[in-house]
């Protein structure tokens, strides 16, 4: 559920120490060793998780300002930032004029680059926001704008987009906070009314005494209190669409006067003359079995005929569980980068909580749990004790939030290092044993690198070891996984 970074460096110890800080932050890192293996990631199957690039500028089979000069051809909005060794201004000009969003000079501290990863990640995540509000303000939100991976929602995708190619009547069925209007938006935006009026109109909160005005508007005059000439929905809708929701809610006497308006193409205002045309695409959406409501004398039957031409279902989010890690994913990073919280993803066991829960209120219910999980968690990553009502239905039992766990690569084991203390070493194993020496020196060369931001000479003086042997260490432990070892004690050219 972690947002995922690719870091991008042909250094392997340089790799693995921004590996290490990244999945400290919570986030999911994946790497690569060029700039050729990078893009092939990046256009690969699985290049539209990677939400930001961590990029080496040199690096001997492709630089980065190579990198960014394809890349920007096509991912053109993936935040990129540059790291260099190579700290000059010209450099940091002309990483930005390729196309980098942040430029940070090696070696930078894990809080720097966690700070500029986040900052990056929000200002996508609120520019995506701001870019999704806009096209459903101008009602030109499209199906791509929706966060749907299923195989039913995507036949509901194709039902929408085909019905977008006409002026058919179209009628919704769903349960309540499934997103129909959402799915109305989408198809006014991909018909050729788009930026054209939307108008909603949720027929089960209308005043009773109300509803003829309200739809159809009134002249001046006309009852008591209308002291104004009003504009009826179908009016103020014209050109564009008219949005019925709970439709199965709406008066028998008015479901007649509605059924004109449709046939007709005309409404006839509350104390006006004459009838008035009206251009309106009629969408419809009820949470309840309207042939059950027809059947039962509820529902008019002629009524019924007229909106059901062209019928799309949206299932229940139970019904499409490999929906909920999409959507909770763009919850999290939507209210993360709202709230100013530092909430990256969520662990194993929350997703896991998530989608075995059976969400009766649907993804209305899902957004709102999240963005209260988001708004109380104090750490970088959900955990199941941010979802105490879900894990009461599921009968969970609710644990404290556990310690971030750093494990020691190539080790047989790791110790517990609380967030308030990142240098701490544990003597002992998780059953109370002393822990092998080889364990403990592999721990303490990976704090003495974090310790010292990667600066080998100042890593092996302070261990009081020569650099060949902090080298060929780090190799015998798992710590890189290049041709270091036997390295000269001399100091080495920064790479990239």
């Amino acid at each position: 559920m972690a947002q995922t970074i690719l870091i991008v460096d042909d250094d392997p110890v340089q790799r693995r120490l921004l590996e290490a800080a990244i999945s400290r932050a919570g986030m999911t890192v994946v790497t690569a060793p060029g700039g050729g293996p990078a893009l092939d990631l990046i256009t690969g199957p699985k290049g539209e998780q990677i939400a930001l690039m961590l990029l080496d500028l040199v690096m001997p089979d492709m630089d980065g300002l190579q990198v960014l000069a394809k890349l920007r051809q096509t991912n053109p909005d993936l935040p990129v930032i540059v790291l260099t060794a190579k700290g000059g201004i010209d450099s940091a000009v002309e990483a930005m004029r390729a196309g980098a969003n942040d430029f940070l000079v090696k070696p930078a501290s894990p809080e720097r680059i966690a700070v500029s990863i986040r900052n990056l990640l929000k200002i996508g995540t609120l520019s995506g926001e701001v870019q999704r509000l806009k096209k459903k303000t101008e009602n030109r939100l499209v199906f791509d704008d929706l966060v749907a991976k299923s195989g039913a929602m995507k036949q509901v995708f194709r039902l929408g987009q085909r019905a977008a190619q006409s002026t058919i009547p179209i009628l919704i069925e769903g349960e309540s906070g499934v997103g129909k209007e959402l799915i109305a938006r989408a198809i006014q935006g991909s018909s050729e009314r788009a930026g054209r009026p939307f108008v909603t109109v949720n027929c089960g909160a209308i005043p009773e005494n109300l509803i003829e005005s309200i739809l159809f508007g009134h002249e001046k005059g006309s009852f008591t209190g209308a002291s104004d000439k009003h504009l009826g929905k179908f009016q103020e809708a014209d050109g564009g669409t008219l949005f019925l929701d709970e439709i199965g809610e709406l008066r028998l006497d008015m479901q007649v006067k509605l059924l004109r308006a449709l046939q007709e193409g005309e409404v006839d205002p509350v104390g006006a003359k004459r009838p008035v045309k009206v251009d309106v695409r009629i969408i419809s959406a009820t949470n309840r079995d309207l042939s059950e409501l027809t059947r039962e004398g509820k529902f008019r039957e002629d009524l019924y005929y007229r909106l059901n031409v062209f019928p799309i279902f949206v299932p229940s989010l139970r019904e499409r569980a490999e929906d909920i890690p999409a959507l909770a994913r763009h919850f999290i990073t939507r209210f993360a980068a709202e709230e100013n919280k530092p909430v990256a993803g969520m662990t194993p066991e929350a997703a896991d909580l998530l989608e075995q829960y059976k969400w009766p209120g649907n993804v209305r219910q899902l957004e709102n749990t999240i963005f209260r999980a988001v708004v109380l968690c104090d750490g970088s990553m959900l955990d199941v004790c941010d979802f105490p009502q879900i894990a009461a239905a599921e009968g969970v039992e609710l644990k404290p939030r556990r310690a971030v766990e750093l494990p020691v690569p190539g080790a047989q084991g790791f110790a517990p290092v609380l967030p308030s203390s990142p240098y701490a070493l544990s003597l002992t194993d998780a059953a109370g044993h002393i822990r092998k020496f080889e364990e403990m020196e592999a721990e303490i060369i990976r704090l003495a690198i974090s310790r010292y931001d990667g600066h080998m000479s100042e890593v092996a003086r302070r261990l009081g070891i020569g650099r060949s042997t902090l080298y060929r260490k780090l190799k015998e432990f798992g710590l890189e996984q290049g041709d270091e070892a036997d390295m000269p004690d001399e100091p080495r050219q920064a790479a990239g």
